[in-house]
């Protein structure tokens, strides 16, 4: 497996020195009235000079997470998505998050990378993406947002452990659209960057305690089943293990492509809430708590 990186800000030193110790990023945000653990692994793929991936500073995102996916190999690629990333948390940290809002800044990422390519070079540069966010202060209901084809899975903690895909795929396949000469019906049909998206995909899910949250690009789903997926559930490790060994199961697989994921975990509360915080959220830890 390549070396895990973190492929944003921090800084490149600080990128480096994850990769050498083989670690992904990790953060737990807690608020008065959530408590939320997210974790992220990226690896590059054995046919790539670079990471095409890129993916949200834990460190610094404000609430929003992502992953995107560089389309159509080399530097271009590399620079999409990072600026789609770069762009996204630009227009929305700090701010009230809605589909409007999101659909808004998918259209100023196509406009920014657009320009920051041209003036490099005449060919087209673009990536894929997928992005949460809460839209509760319970961390509830969460807002999911893409095109093209990263994706987002819900990993439930009751019914036996049930994934559910949260995201449609925007390929020629599945929007019914001819694939250019020398294409395939499975490549993405819609990225950000080369002038030919009208906003974004937007669903609205709900996330109970307990539930992971799974972001990834396709170097990791085209290769892992359900029971991989049910298997980070309840995996006996922190959540940064498993993010790296969902990677590792990819690449066992046969994955050579980058390969991205972010696991995010709505967890309870660490004591018991007020009752008028019980009263608006659920029950109190000990009987179960659930927003």
């Amino acid at each position: 497996m390549g070396s895990l990186i973190t492929p944003i800000e921090p800084s490149v030193a600080a990128q480096a020195a994850r990769a050498a110790e083989g670690c992904a990023q990790h953060a737990v945000r807690a608020t008065a009235f959530s408590r939320i653990e997210v974790a992220v692994a990226s690896s590059r793929g054995s046919h790539h000079a670079d990471n095409e991936d890129a993916h949200s500073d834990l460190d610094a995102s404000g609430g929003v997470f992502v992953v995107a996916d560089g389309v159509g190999g080399g530097a271009m690629a590399r620079l999409a998505s990072r600026l789609l990333v770069d762009s996204l948390h630009g227009a929305l940290d700090g701010r009230r998050v809605d589909a409007d809002a999101v659909r808004a800044a998918m259209l100023d990422a196509d406009r920014t990378i657009q320009r920051a390519i041209a003036r490099q070079t005449d060919l087209p540069g673009a990536a894929t993406v997928v992005l949460c966010t809460p839209v509760d202060a319970f961390a509830a209901r969460w807002l999911i947002g893409w095109v093209g084809d990263c994706r987002a899975y819900r990993l439930a903690a009751i019914d036996g452990g049930r994934v559910d895909l949260l995201s449609r795929d925007d390929t020629f396949r599945a929007l019914g659209e001819a694939p250019p000469p020398g294409g395939s019906p499975d490549d993405p049909a819609r990225m950000v960057g080369n002038g030919a998206i009208s906003g974004a995909n937007i669903a609205l899910h709900d996330l109970a305690v307990g539930d992971l949250l799974a972001l990834c690009s396709d170097g990791v789903h085209k290769h892992l089943g359900a029971d991989d997926w049910a298997g980070a559930l309840h995996a006996d490790a922190p959540l940064p293990e498993r993010c790296t060994r969902l990677i590792a199961a990819a690449r066992a697989h046969g994955s050579t492509d980058d390969a991205t994921v972010l696991l995010l975990r709505r967890a309870g509360f660490t004591m018991r809430r007020p009752r008028w915080i019980a009263r608006f959220g659920g029950r109190d830890v000990d009987g179960g708590s659930s927003a």
